[in-house]
């Protein structure tokens, strides 16, 4: 090893290059409340966008700048980097967001070197961070209503104000101590120790702001929702109470954009939300704070040690098998890997570089809560023992090029892991007719709703469609989607002649984008009583003219609202 090999310097750089990161990261989300108050809501959806898109952006900034500072085999010289982050461990001990840090190492290395280098040694394939860590920062506000509920609630939004006044703040604040009361048990809102806890800074996402808490007694907590929203023209309105966990859950949901949030000292943050939210994986509330890289680290942390403490096998994923992916999963573990086939389906016309291309488009559009978010990741390595040999056959048939077996090693070179949820139609397969009613009627909802935040799925077929634990139903394959305003919607032609009628290919000309949504009703259900049904709840879906309206709509700068919490008593305006 050379005498003077600079691994501080190296160690500073990759620090400053992530202190560079966090401050545009917090410039970006600073903004949020300015958009909020201004109702700005087509620069809140760039913001969202461009937030997504800064990680990559300043790591390849980073990455550039340590190879114009340092010789390339100086640099590259792997055997030195332990030293790299024995230095990097220092600087970062002290950091209120060390665990983020921590991961951006992790991105530098892998701009730097292949992913055959990756080791403890040199990166944080486990973190060094204390899972216990003292209090570091107050982050909370806490309200005693000591019987007072109207009392307690009015001191809250003296606390939580903006530059634009709310519109009713007596008549929120009676709705708001109503639909207290009707959510918890008549004694605990006359328990003297009841309390309310409320983080301090506003969350914001799409055209909503969130207070974000919990109720507590001295045996018992609920989690504590109140979304705001800006009603252009109108002032604040306070628009509901949420204290279910599972509506609460959704709220946080793995299909929604990511919130933006000051979090001063993220770990506690999460560590709060966990406590409010037991259910959800860290992994999962750190990316819903727009931290999505650090979401993939947690995420591989949990994965790795779900195989080294179970017998937990790779199977292939249920349902039809797809035309551009090949799924597969593993049962104790609530998540599907997804690669892509060597060869495609014929009545696919799409290519490699296209579905990834479509695969990423989706980590920075408004998902409304109707497309699950994706994770790419390059180089997985398992244990062969961990795959259930007809999985492992069926890979290595349809994706040769992406997996490929070494020694006692299988290699996924390219993947996409996404939330496991039941295929809609296994779902219908098996639901009762009130289920079904339910099922079509979200499915529908669904279509419409990201039809509406810009985005055409293509292959509306429901094996494309999952229906989530808490009954939702979301979009799951992207091979096709496009942006709504990209597509051209048609009316079929009327036949000019009888022979045109009866002719088997159709006599009109049909463009590479046109769509034509007549055609939809036996595309898209087999069952002829499904069919029926969807046509009495969602019949518009099948006229050109409906699509036609939406997008004339999202070219004039519409942003619609779309609710992520059930409106009791409101209007869905």
């Amino acid at each position: 090893m050379p005498q003077h090999w600079p691994a501080a310097d190296i160690a500073r750089m990759i620090l400053d290059g992530f202190d560079d990161y966090r401050e545009h990261f917090r410039q970006i989300t600073d903004g949020a409340r300015a958009r909020f108050e201004q109702a700005k809501w087509q620069e809140a959806q760039i913001a969202s966008a461009a937030r997504i898109n800064l990680y990559e952006e300043k790591v390849g900034e980073t990455v550039a700048r340590l190879r114009s500072t340092f010789e390339a085999d100086t640099l590259l010289d792997d055997s030195c980097w332990p030293l790299v982050k024995s230095a990097y461990i220092t600087l970062i001990d002290l950091r209120f967001d060390d665990e983020l840090s921590e991961t951006w190492y992790n991105s530098i290395f892998c701009g730097l070197f292949s992913h055959d280098l990756i080791s403890d040694g040199c990166m944080f394939i486990h973190t060094t961070r204390p899972s216990l860590r003292r209090a570091r920062a107050a982050q909370t506000r806490t309200y005693k209503p000591q019987g007072r509920l109207a009392g307690m609630l009015a001191s809250v939004f003296a606390d939580y104000r903006f530059s634009e006044e709310y519109a009713d703040l007596p008549g929120d604040l009676r709705r708001l101590e109503a639909q207290l009361r009707d959510n918890l048990p008549d004694w605990v809102c006359k328990d003297p120790e009841l309390s309310v806890e409320l983080f301090t800074s506003v969350l914001y996402r799409n055209k909503g702001a969130y207070l974000v808490g919990r109720i507590y007694t001295q045996d018992e907590q609920w989690p504590l929702v109140i979304p705001l929203l800006h009603r252009e023209g109108r002032g604040i309105q306070i628009d509901a109470l949420i204290t279910d966990e599972a509506d609460v859950s959704i709220i946080f949901s793995f299909t929604r954009s990511y919130f933006m949030v000051d979090v001063p000292v993220p770990a506690e943050f999460i560590g709060f939300l966990k406590r409010i939210l037991p259910g959800k994986h860290i992994a999962e509330l750190y990316t819903s704070i727009g931290f999505y890289k650090h979401g993939k680290s947690e995420f591989y942390r949990a994965l790795i040690n779900h195989l080294a403490n179970t017998d937990d096998q790779f199977i292939m994923a249920p349902g039809v098998r797809g035309m551009v992916m090949s799924v597969f999963t593993l049962p104790g573990f609530n998540t599907v890997f997804k690669i892509i086939k060597d060869r495609f389906s014929p009545s696919k016309n799409v290519d490699r570089a296209t579905v990834i291309e479509k695969y990423r488009l989706v980590k920075s559009v408004d998902r409304v809560g109707r497309m699950a978010d994706t994770q790419e990741f390059a180089d997985f390595r398992f244990p062969l023992s961990k795959f259930e040999p007809a999985c492992l056959e069926e890979l290595l048939e349809v994706a040769a090029t992406t997996v490929s077996v070494e020694d006692d090693t299988v290699l996924i070179r390219h993947c996409w892991t996404e939330r496991r949820m039941t295929p809609l139609n296994l779902y219908l397969e098996h639901a009762n007719p009130a289920q079904v009613r339910e099922a079509l009627e979200d499915y529908g909802l669904a279509i419409k709703q990201l039809a509406a935040a810009n985005i055409f799925p293509g292959d509306m077929l429901l094996k494309n469609f999952g229906v989530t634990r808490h009954g939702r139903v979301v979009f799951y394959d992207y091979d096709e989607i496009c942006f709504l305003t990209e597509a051209n919607f048609r009316h079929i032609p009327l036949p000019r002649t009888p022979e045109d009628e009866m002719a088997s290919e159709p006599w009109y000309s049909i463009g590479p984008l046109d769509v034509f949504p007549e055609e939809f009703p036996p595309f898209l259900f087999a069952d002829a009583g499904q069919r029926k049904l969807f046509d009495q709840l969602h019949g518009e879906l099948y006229n050109a003219d409906y699509w036609k309206s939406l997008q004339e709509a999202i070219r004039a700068g519409k942003v619609i609202d779309v609710f992520p919490y059930r409106r009791k008593g409101l209007d869905n305006e």
